[in-house]
């Protein structure tokens, strides 16, 4: 039976949400708030919540100092290509692992999850070095395939698993009655279902795609080709000192994308999670 909250604990409880919610919402209001500001009046003490004036020609200068449409182009087809790619390799593998039964699966399996265990930073002078030798410095090849065979991959294989482990195994049993081979089962019976795990799998992927900084810095070095994370670090002054406004209202268009898919699909992500279980 549930009980019903009075209205002064309803008061009260939206009001603890509320103060709980200023240290997440706050430093997003600071950087809109902040691009459209004189850079006199970004760090004015006391900070004012509101611009006193608008200076909404910070973000026309975001196109005159960089190729920002050319850099924001980079960044959404890198993201679509690699979160393309990722499901569709995370798919076949997790299925692969959860549903075929082949000697040392599970060793494998573990070996596999051991690549979330090894960070970035080990693995990036060898990479360099073997894209060096085949001629893919400068290019935006390493940002596909590293994230595509790389730590997100493995994620995504192992949401994927968690899910195709949960579906029961009549489906496959009546689908090979039919005459259906392996491959037809995955494509025809086992990936419509598994539509929840590929929308998490879509969005945990995108977002670290579109917030990949460390792999443009090492492999890109010509501002035509950047992506976004690297091109905010480059609206500097004459003297190497940071452009504030200019540099938030570049973060601001950055982080557009980001927002809209949060809060579209956040339901979607916890839904395909939540399917994944935790069966092993």
């Amino acid at each position: 039976m549930k009980t019903e909250l009075s209205p002064r604990v309803k008061v009260a409880l939206y009001g603890l949400m509320c103060v709980l919610l200023i240290p997440f919402v706050f430093p997003t209001w600071w950087m809109v708030t902040s691009s459209v500001k004189p850079i006199s009046d970004i760090f004015a003490f006391p900070p004012d919540l509101w611009p006193r004036r608008f200076d909404w020609t910070t973000y026309q200068k975001v196109f005159e100092l960089q190729p920002f449409a050319q850099q924001y182009w980079n960044s959404a087809y890198i993201a679509a290509v690699v979160t393309l790619g990722t499901m569709v390799f995370s798919s076949m593998a997790g299925y692969a692992f959860a549903r075929i039964k082949f000697p040392g699966a599970n060793l494998l399996f573990t070996v596999v999850l051991l690549g979330l265990l090894i960070p970035s930073e080990v693995t990036i002078v060898p990479l360099f070095q073997m894209f060096l030798k085949w001629g893919m410095i400068n290019t935006h090849w390493p940002l596909i395939l590293v994230p595509i065979f790389g730590a997100p991959s493995v994620f995504a294989t192992f949401v994927m698993r968690q899910f195709f482990i949960a579906l029961p195994g009549e489906l496959e049993e009546a689908a090979r009655v039919d005459g259906l081979g392996r491959f037809k089962i995955f494509w025809i019976i086992a990936l419509p279902l598994a539509k929840p795990a590929l929308g998490a799998v879509a969005i945990f992927t995108f977002l670290h795609s579109w917030n990949l900084y460390l792999e443009p810095i090492v492999f890109i070095s010509s501002r035509n080709m950047f992506t976004l994370p690297q091109a905010l670090t480059q609206f500097t002054d004459a003297y190497g000192g940071a452009m504030w406004n200019i540099q938030m209202a570049a973060a601001t268009m950055t982080a557009l994308p980001v927002l809209a898919v949060f809060i579209l699909a956040q339901k979607q992500f916890v839904e395909g999670l939540a399917h994944t279980g935790l069966k092993g």
